[in-house]
């Protein structure tokens, strides 16, 4: 599960937990990012000039992932979602379900993350399974 993610805390409406599980140095960054019933990160963006991007994949439980734009997809054990470098993105656990997800963070150039605003409470008390 890792360590509770104290550093991102301020982009998160609840309690995460991360764990790296690749080596420092790979050229591929894996995090398994375990998320409290309700959490959900912010709205945010992962930057890149070329490459980059990011892929979920659902370890456990139950969460969502909303690219902007497009209806929010609800993720269970198994489920991939790829999230185009530049693209506008949150993801998070389902209101009654722990939910861990392995991210990929793509290779590439130029990148960086930009954190923007919450997800409200309206826009997450929508979603349904």
């Amino acid at each position: 599960m890792g360590e509770p993610n104290d550093g991102y805390a301020q982009y998160f409406t609840g309690r995460s937990y991360l764990k790296q599980v690749s080596m420092p140095g790979d050229p591929l960054t894996i995090h398994n990012v375990t998320f409290e019933p309700g959490c959900r990160n912010n709205w945010h963006i992962h930057h890149a000039t070329r490459g980059g991007g990011q892929i979920l994949i659902c370890v456990d439980g139950e969460g969502w992932c909303q690219l902007e734009g497009q209806p929010a997809k609800r993720m269970l054990p198994g489920d991939v979602v790829e999230v185009p470098a530049g693209v506008k993105h949150w993801h998070g656990a389902a209101k009654n379900s722990w939910f861990s997800h392995l991210a990929f963070m793509l290779p590439g150039e130029g990148m960086s993350n930009e954190w923007l605003e919450p997800v409200t409470d309206a826009e997450y008390d929508a979603l349904t399974a």
